[in-house]
């Protein structure tokens, strides 16, 4: 624990309220959404920040000392981003939670780091406009962690993820030092774009002090589509069928069967459970085109040997789909104590292969695997159930994920498609990437942060 000689300092930095230094308090913040085996240390102290200049204070201080920060918004991610090292600081930003400026006119708004997802997307949609990325966990994950994690969702085939949405940030660096990246204009082509490389940095380079984010204005109807197969290359030349007759959907998600009845057994909601797996198809329009458009897509998927193709335009029924297909990691965790879920990315030519590969392969080490993910982007999402606590399930488990990433790079895609590196995939990430890439990737970081003080050991190690 910290001196009380380093709490003294602290609480000149800070009021009290906003030190926690207990075991018991800090324990809270050990840990994030990650089911892992990997120990987890607790917190030295957790600081709630409530203005720039509180985070430059904090670390200045903890610079100076050589004391690790952590950065935390609502520690929804699933690659223990937000987890501890020895002799660390979590930064806690549930009290920079406001929208400081909504530009309307210029389709822009300025936000805290400890804003709600959920919240600026209400706030848009007031006046018509519209933020489309939507991680899973929209209604609770902040701004900050979506950007330090360049989070995406199942918007992402048309509309792009959190990146596309960048104007300018306003940054502290490990010194304290406050960095402006950005014109706030929605072109700049000024210098090198900062902005960018602070999308998935996992709060390794600097503290996301402020974002001014990017609107759009908000289609004017929305209609759901949904179809099932009997296999998932069927599924895959339905939606290459949808893209030839130049209909261009928000999103193009899918279940497979083994999701499909999990979800179905833990909260009905009328899915058909015989099939391969299913697509859900969303557009967004003008209201008068959109009844054309799904027509479109509906003789697209007949001729892709779809059954059972259903155009929803109904609110409620819409949601009580997509309520079920977000319910899918929550179903999931009645099969078996735990669950760890992944994010990997291939091209939408090889999504098929690679989903029967993760079956072929989850199945040889006797995993219970449920798969949904967006067919649009190539992006699967593997949620597998087991006891972490057991060694054997552990092991099976572990040896299946290399499998898998091998898998993912003999077939042209990548181990993080929108949850980032953390340090969950960390040994992972040699196989991944360029090694002349991750050396400079380290020069970046010991630029920005010489002393290694910003969430040391995420990503990669030094």
């Amino acid at each position: 624990m910290l001196s009380k000689s380093s709490i003294k300092d602290l609480s000149s930095i800070l009021t009290s309220k906003n030190i926690l230094i207990s075991k018991e308090e800090c324990y809270c913040y050990a840990q994030d959404s990650t089911n892992t085996r990997k120990p987890t240390k607790i917190p030295n102290a957790v600081v709630f920040v409530e203005s720039i200049k509180d985070i430059q204070n904090v670390l200045k201080y903890a610079n100076s000392n050589h004391i690790s920060i952590v950065s935390r918004g609502a520690g929804t991610n699933m690659v223990g981003a937000c987890t501890c090292q020895e002799n660390s600081i979590v930064m806690n930003f549930s009290k920079m939670n406001k929208i400081l400026e909504f530009d309307p006119i210029n389709m822009s708004m300025k936000v805290q780091p400890g804003v709600v997802v959920d919240d600026i997307k209400k706030i848009a949609e007031s006046k018509g406009l519209y933020f489309p990325p939507d991680p899973s966990n929209f209604k609770v994950s902040t701004i900050g962690g979506g950007i330090a994690q360049a989070s995406g969702g199942a918007k992402s085939f048309k509309y792009g993820t959190i990146k596309d949405y960048i104007l300018s940030l306003t940054l502290v660096l490990a010194d304290g030092t406050i960095m402006k990246t950005g014109a706030g204009t929605v072109k700049d082509a000024v210098g090198y774009h900062l902005s960018q490389l602070m999308v998935g940095s996992e709060g390794t380079l600097a503290v996301i002090a402020e974002a001014e984010l990017k609107l759009i204005p908000k289609p004017e109807a929305n209609a759901l589509i949904t179809a099932y197969f009997d296999s998932m290359s069927d599924a895959v030349k339905g939606v290459n069928s949808i893209i030839e007759s130049r209909v261009f959907p928000s999103t193009i998600d899918f279940m497979d069967k083994n999701a499909i009845n999990t979800v179905e057994n833990f909260c009905p909601s009328g899915l058909i459970r015989e099939k391969d797996c299913m697509l859900l198809i969303e557009i967004e329009d003008f209201a008068y085109g959109l009844e054309n458009q799904a027509i479109k897509i509906k003789n697209a998927l007949k001729g892709s040997s779809a059954s059972n193709v259903n155009i929803v335009f109904d609110n409620e029924q819409k949601e009580r789909i997509w309520i079920a297909r977000r319910a899918s990691y929550a179903a999931v965790t009645q099969l078996a104590p735990d669950v760890v879920t992944d994010d990997i990315i291939v091209p939408r030519s090889s999504l098929a292969d690679m989903v029967d590969a993760c079956r072929i392969i989850c199945e040889k080490y006797k995993l219970k695997t449920c798969f949904v993910g967006h067919v649009g982007d190539g992006n699967i999402h593997p949620q597998i159930a087991l006891n972490l606590d057991d060694e054997k399930e552990f092991r099976n488990y572990m040896d299946a994920k290399a499998e898998i990433y091998d898998m993912v790079t003999n077939l042209g895609g990548t181990i993080s498609a929108e949850h980032g590196i953390g340090i969950e995939k960390i040994d992972y990430i040699k196989d991944t990437l360029d090694d002349v890439a991750i050396e400079y990737m380290k020069r970046i970081k010991k630029t920005f942060d010489p002393n290694n003080i910003l969430n040391p050991g995420k990503i990669f190690r030094i």
